[in-house]
């Protein structure tokens, strides 16, 4: 959600500079299914994680033995390599690709504990380090954020020990400060967020007051308004645009529900598609290279997930794909210039997970 944006950002960019041409230089097999790549150094439980615009993915704090701690992935060598620590060990934040480069960390909490953190830090993949930058007005766990086409951050929802939040607030990278705007027809923890082609943000699900209501940002007027209903009401999913330019949202609370569907900006409708193989609270999605989407892991019924699916959207299906090798849970997929989809992280039997693998279509 937060990052997603950010990574299909990425991604196009490499593409057009030839850079996923020279994938062949991986030491990854291109096997289909899930293949083990190197190991993160410490085990990390709901970090924030993005690609970079030099095809490399951070993988920044998260509950772990050592939460301040920062890692690079590289695609090509299939390694992880310690980078900068975090002047706050945050986990439940947010990651979000700047325009210049860098990436704005912002929110979260110490280890899922309240309370939750208003403060924010940039990374520069220049020098490696982490630097201050200005505060968000309320503090915020389990949030999401978002690129807009106008270079700014827009930050909505989530919570703190004190309240759940109908606030939005804008990062300008110009000035490095947070200011409010305006606000969402209901608090939301952790709903969706993506971007349309028109430009305006769909912000959908994981409505505080029990609905199944979604809403569109605009930042020309800086407001929220009302779009359709989804066709249930949804907590812990997550939405993925599709290249027709729709967003197909999947996951419920507790893994409740296998629903899908899909929602069409021309007509602001939400329909039901094709049902996942199994319902999943929290997990992984991202779109292939295809136009196909990776689904993986998250929660049902309190067990952690290993399976995956590809949802097809000439079809409006689900099919089964290989298991990972271990459930996970968090939004732990990244596309990198491979074509390859990185997941890394979250929390095994037993233990936080320091494992990381790569799917191929």
């Amino acid at each position: 959600m937060a990052t997603r944006f950010g990574v299909l950002l990425g991604f196009s960019a490499l593409l057009a500079t030839g850079l996923l041409a020279s994938c062949g230089s991986s030491t990854t097999p291109s096997v289909s299914g899930f293949v083990v790549t190197g190991s993160m150094g410490v085990g990390r439980l709901a970090p924030a994680e993005v690609l970079l615009a030099n095809g490399k993915v951070l993988v920044a704090s998260g509950a772990g033995d050592l939460p301040a701690s920062s890692e690079l992935y590289d695609p090509f060598s299939g390694r992880f390599a310690a980078t900068g620590s975090v002047i706050t060990p945050r986990t439940n934040a947010t990651a979000t690709l700047l325009p210049d480069g860098k990436v704005l960390l912002a929110g979260g909490d110490a280890g899922g504990m309240p309370p939750a953190i208003a403060s924010a830090e940039l990374y520069d993949p220049n020098t490696g380090f982490f630097t201050s930058t200005g505060s968000m007005n309320a503090a915020r766990s389990i949030f999401s954020a978002v690129l807009l086409p106008n270079g700014k951050v827009l930050v909505v929802g989530g919570a703190s020990l004190e309240a759940q939040w109908a606030s939005a607030e804008l990062y300008d990278p110009a000035t490095g400060l947070f200011t409010a705007t305006g606000s969402m027809t209901s608090p939301r923890w952790d709903p969706t967020v993506t971007v349309l082609t028109n430009g305006k943000v769909l912000v959908a699900g994981s409505d505080a007051n029990g609905g199944a209501t979604a809403e569109l940002y605009d930042s020309a007027t800086r407001t929220f308004t009302a779009t359709g209903n989804m066709t249930m009401r949804r907590y812990w999913g997550v939405a993925t645009r599709l290249a027709n330019g729709k967003v197909l949202i999947v996951g419920n609370n507790q893994g409740t529900g296998a629903e899908a569907e899909i929602y069409d900006p021309a007509t602001g409708i939400f329909t039901a598609t094709g049902n996942m193989t199994v319902g999943r609270e929290s997990p992984a999605a991202t779109i292939l290279p295809s136009g196909k989407v990776f689904v993986a892991g998250g929660f049902a019924s309190l067990t952690r997930l290993a399976s995956a699916e590809i949802y097809d959207p000439g079809t409006g299906t689900f099919t089964a794909t290989a298991s990972m090798s271990t459930g996970r849970t968090g939004k732990f997929a990244t596309l990198v210039p491979t074509g390859a989809v990185l997941v890394v992280g979250g929390s095994g039997p037993g233990a936080v997970a320091s494992t990381a693998q790569l799917y191929n279509e």
